[in-house]
């Protein structure tokens, strides 16, 4: 049974993991975010209880 060889299927994802690692995700880190996180506090609302009317 073909699959069962690992000797051609083994090289092809030691290939594209290697260009991926090694290639690719650099250049993808070197990206800036444009939503950069903040700092700011975020602003609390205050809330207030809801009424039931049949209470």
């Amino acid at each position: 049974m073909p699959q069962l060889n690992p000797a051609p299927w083994f090289f092809i994802m030691l290939t594209s993991w290697l260009v991926f690692s090694l290639i690719t995700q650099p250049k993808l880190l070197h990206f800036t975010s444009t939503n950069l996180p903040s700092n700011k506090m975020s602003m609390t609302t205050k809330t207030t209880p809801w009424t039931w009317p049949w209470i």
